[in-house]
């Protein structure tokens, strides 16, 4: 038997009982599609975390307070020996000389008050030159002004989002603002930004890092971030930074690590995650397998008359088997086929919900789905392939091999 004429006849069997082959397509269907979507999820975190450090460059070195081999936690949220003070980062400043940029960073969450309007916001302390290292501009008005950096004006540069909402009819350059119930002049807004990773910038206050600091009672900063300028000197700046902190602290109470190296560990992470998800949909897969099983193993009691007449006229028991597996498979593939088509609809659903989430499921993944569809389809086939295989011509014809 050719294998056009094989397909054929599979083709003619399954429409012949199309409810039921229409209930085994859609849960194979529903079984690749559900690999596309899980994987694109995963793949689209993978890519949106890469693109967001890449937005920030890639040779930021950055600093914690605490060392998160000895402190059981993550670092800087935690009690450490010494404190990371301005004048580590002046420390820094002065020796690193590889360094474009040193930014030290403090942190806050406080409420900010124009009137009856009132929110809940990050509070960000700094320097002007966090503009550069975080890729920001100024929409209007100015930026934080240079001066030393422990001391800090009264003063601050809101959000896009934020300024919107507490001057909704009027710019919010040269008004004043209470953050924590301090009154704080605004100096300028910021173009819109977005998230950066984790933290709205759109709904961000900046201020002074020494302001900041008092505002908080706080003595240790959040965080330094050094900015190398040549990314081949990233190896050479991190061992001169160690030695500098080694020397004003006298131990290692300190955490440095590289956008490369955070990059590389989620980037793992992400990848684990998208091969469970992978894995986890592939269950339903299995699911849909039993399903096509059931469906042949009923289309052989059904066929038993068909079956005798196949083997009385002459047609060899591996015909047969291969007749019943050729229904098998292509039950499979249509299903892997209808899959696909659904579950590529739903990620450009969601695309087209969230743009900025770029989910897309990755070749491999499709490859597998519609490879693993196929396995299924053999592999759940074989056992009422050999059922009729085995039957007596005799006893089918008569109806006893039901």
């Amino acid at each position: 038997m050719k294998v056009l004429d094989l397909f054929t006849l599979a083709a003619a069997a399954l429409t012949s009982h199309r409810r039921r082959t229409g209930f085994s397509l859609l849960g194979v269907g529903i079984g690749v599609a559900a690999v596309l979507v899980l994987t694109a999820l995963g793949e689209g975190a993978r890519i949106y975390v890469g693109q967001q450090f890449e937005s920030l460059g890639t040779n930021n070195l950055i600093i914690l307070p605490g060392r998160t081999e000895t402190a059981g936690g993550m670092p800087g949220f935690s009690g450490v020996p010494n404190d990371l003070t301005l004048e580590d980062a002046r420390a820094l400043q002065r020796g690193l000389r590889s360094a474009q940029n040193v930014v030290p960073v403090s942190l806050g969450n406080d409420t900010v008050e124009s009137g009856a309007r009132s929110r809940q916001v990050i509070v960000l302390g700094s320097v002007p030159e966090i503009l550069e290292v975080r890729r920001l501009a100024v929409r209007s008005g100015s930026f934080l002004p240079e001066s030393p950096w422990g001391r800090g004006a009264q003063v601050a540069v809101l959000g896009s989002k934020l300024a919107k909402e507490l001057f909704p009819t009027r710019s919010a350059v040269g008004e004043v603002v209470r953050i924590g119930g301090r009154r704080t002049r605004v100096l300028g807004v910021l173009e819109s930004r977005g998230v950066q990773l984790g933290v709205d910038m759109d709904e961000t206050v900046f201020v002074p890092v020494a302001t900041c600091m008092r505002m908080f009672n706080r003595s240790s900063l959040f965080r330094v971030v050094c900015e190398i300028r040549a990314h081949a000197d990233m190896g050479a700046a991190r061992a001169r930074c160690k030695a500098i902190l080694l020397e004003r602290h006298g131990e290692e109470d300190f955490t440095l690590i590289t956008q490369d190296a955070v990059l590389g560990a989620l980037g793992k992470i992400l990848g684990a995650l998208t091969l469970a998800l992978a894995g986890i949909a592939a269950i339903s897969l299995s699911v849909a397998g039993i399903g096509i099983m059931n469906v042949m193993l009923v289309s052989v009691s059904e066929r038993t008359a068909e079956i005798g007449l196949l083997k009385a006229v002459g047609s060899a028991p591996r015909q047969i088997l291969s007749l019943f597996l050729a229904e098998a498979v292509l039950l499979s593939l249509a299903g892997g086929v209808l899959g696909l088509g659904l579950g590529w609809a739903l990620v450009r659903g969601l695309v087209t919900l969230y743009p900025a989430f770029p989910a897309t499921p990755p070749p491999w993944a499709i490859a597998a789905a519609l490879g693993v569809s196929s396995v299924v389809g053999v592999f759940f086939g074989v056992l009422p392939a050999r059922r009729a295989m085995r039957m007596d011509p005799v006893d089918a014809l008569t109806g006893r091999g039901r």
